[in-house]
C-alpha cells in the first residue's frame, strides 16, 4: 500500500513539474519478459522510465548504498527505490557487473520487465557511446524481446552532480520490440553479441538523434563495465 502510494505521488510530481512527453508506451508488452534498453543521460532516468512504463513494474539495478542508509533519510531512500522496482547491487569490479547481469537474467526468466543501459554509465557530453554486449547476452539467454528506449532532456532535470531534480520537460520514446531469439546461431557467440548490441544502439540513436561518440564511455580515463 505504501509503495503504491509513493509511486503514485512521484508520478504526479513528475507530470506536474516536468510536463513529460511519453511516446510508444504501447510497444511495451503487457505481460511476459521484456528488456528495455535505453540511452543514459541522468540519474533520474531510472526513475522516469519505470514511471513512464506505467502498466508494468520495471526492474532496474541501483547501487546498494541507496538501500543501506539509516534514519529517516535512509528509510525514505529504501522505500522509494523499492517502490520503483530497483534491485540493490554492488558493482565494484567485473565480477560485480557479471553478478548484476545474472540477477537481471533471473528476473527476465521469471517474466518481468527490466531496464538496462548498454552504455554502462551516464553520458556527460550528451553523445551516444558504444554499447556493451551485456544487453545482447541477456536478450540471447532470456529470449525476451528488446524494446529500445530514448530519453531526451533528463540531463536538465537532474544534471550530473545535482542532488535534487529540477523542473524541466523531458521525453521518453519506446521503440518497436526487437526479436533476437532466432537468426544468430550461425555466428560465433561473441560476434552475435556484438552484432545484436550494435543493432540495439542503432535503434536507440534513431529515436534520440544523438551524435555517436564512436567509443566506450569512460570515467576518470578508464572504461566502465
Amino acid at each position: 500500500m505504501l509503495y503504491g502510494a509513493l509511486r503514485q505521488t512521484v508520478s504526479v510530481l513528475a507530470r506536474t513539474l516536468c510536463r513529460p512527453t511519453v511516446e510508444g508506451r504501447e510497444n511495451i508488452p503487457t505481460t511476459g519478459a521484456v528488456l528495455l534498453a535505453s540511452n543514459h543521460l541522468s540519474f533520474i532516468d531510472s526513475v522516469v522510465i519505470p514511471l513512464a512504463a506505467s502498466h508494468r513494474r520495471v526492474r532496474f539495478l541501483a547501487k546498494s548504498d541507496y538501500f543501506e542508509g539509516t534514519g529517516l533519510k535512509g528509510h525514505l531512500s529504501r522505500t522509494l527505490f523499492t517502490s520503483l522496482g530497483a534491485m540493490p547491487v554492488q558493482r565494484t569490479d567485473a565480477r560485480g557487473a557479471m553478478l548484476s547481469l545474472e540477477m537481471m537474467l533471473e528476473r527476465l526468466r521469471e517474466g518481468e520487465a527490466c531496464v538496462i543501459y548498454p552504455e554502462g554509465t551516464r553520458s556527460l557530453d550528451g553523445r551516444l557511446y558504444r554499447g556493451r554486449t551485456g544487453v545482447a547476452l541477456l536478450a540471447l539467454e532470456s529470449k525476451a524481446p528488446v524494446v529500445p528506449v530514448a530519453v531526451t532532456g533528463t540531463q536538465h532535470v537532474q544534471p550530473v552532480g545535482a542532488s535534487l531534480p529540477r523542473p524541466h520537460p523531458y521525453t521518453i520514446r519506446f521503440g518497436a520490440p526487437l526479436d533476437f531469439s532466432t537468426g544468430y546461431d550461425h555466428l560465433a557467440p561473441g560476434k552475435a553479441r556484438r552484432v545484436i548490441t550494435d543493432e540495439i544502439m542503432d535503434a536507440i540513436q534513431a529515436m534520440s538523434g544523438q551524435e555517436r561518440a564512436g567509443k566506450y564511455n569512460t570515467i576518470g580515463g578508464h572504461e566502465t563495465t
